[in-house]
């Protein structure tokens, strides 16, 4: 399970928060740090031990679990808004990049990827490996897995099924031969106008996950991520989206005559 790197524990306690001798921030005495603990709702006793105000955060922020590490940095972050007038490290953007920290936190063990009845190898390694990567990094760092994780989905279904394809179809292609010619998609309620929006929604959505994986994702040597909100989002999409096409296609396979 993913927890606050060394780094990111140093940019809130050291950069932002600030430390002076063994104060912290406006964590002026052991009763505010008690108190402080009991309104996020972690179940931590700063009076327990020995030290500095500053060490017994340091020491429990360590200590305790991702969504707990998560709430103390939303906390803190709500108690010492913006403002590098008072201390020069509390500025806008640090605050922002704290706050994804605490997203990515929050969402670490949010995540589990149903395997697909038909599967390959291809899709099964991305599963993995995007399982892995968010648990120890964060949603941003699998985006590119899970696109794989969709798309070889895709092309190894129409393989199953004997769909024929080109080699640069998209996914959004994909699916659309899917629609037309697999056989769990030809029943009349496939057609009914409802289903068609979402459909063409998920159509457009598999659109959107290519330029996201391409110029946002660890694909590329890109400058600058997806937010881990908006990951977390392309991640939970992307399962959604497998867990129903694959659902039909089992559901499909159950009740064709043997």
């Amino acid at each position: 399970m993913a927890r606050m790197s060394n780094n990111e524990h140093r940019k809130l306690v050291r950069l932002y928060l600030g430390v002076s001798g063994g104060y912290l921030g406006e964590f002026s005495d052991i009763g505010v740090l008690e108190r402080f603990y009991i309104r996020i709702g972690v179940d931590a006793d700063p009076r327990a031990g020995s030290g500095t105000n500053r060490e017994r955060f340091e020491r429990i922020l360590k200590e305790c679990p991702p969504n707990e590490q998560a709430a103390i940095i939303r906390g803190s972050l709500k108690m010492h808004p913006p403002d590098a007038s008072r201390f020069e490290g509390r500025s806008q953007e640090l605050h922002d990049e704290l706050l994804a920290v605490s997203a990515r936190l929050e969402g670490c063990a949010a995540v589990t990827i149903r395997r697909p009845a038909v599967t390959c190898d291809i899709v099964e390694q991305a599963i993995d490996q995007a399982e892995d990567l968010i648990g120890k990094r964060g949603f941003a760092s699998a985006v590119d897995r899970v696109h794989t994780m969709l798309h070889g989905y895709l092309r190894n279904l129409c393989d199953e099924a004997g769909i024929e394809f080109g080699q640069k179809d998209l996914m959004s292609g994909l699916f659309s031969l899917i629609r037309k010619q697999h056989p769990a998609f030809q029943s009349a309620d496939q057609r009914q106008g409802e289903l068609v929006k979402i459909f063409r929604a998920m159509s457009s959505i598999m659109d959107a996950l290519n330029p996201i994986r391409n110029d946002k994702s660890m694909a590329h040597p890109n400058k600058e991520l997806i937010a881990a909100p908006e990951a977390g989002l392309v991640v939970d999409l992307a399962r959604t989206m497998l867990h129903y096409i694959d659902m039909k296609v089992t559901a499909q396979r159950v009740s064709a005559p043997s």
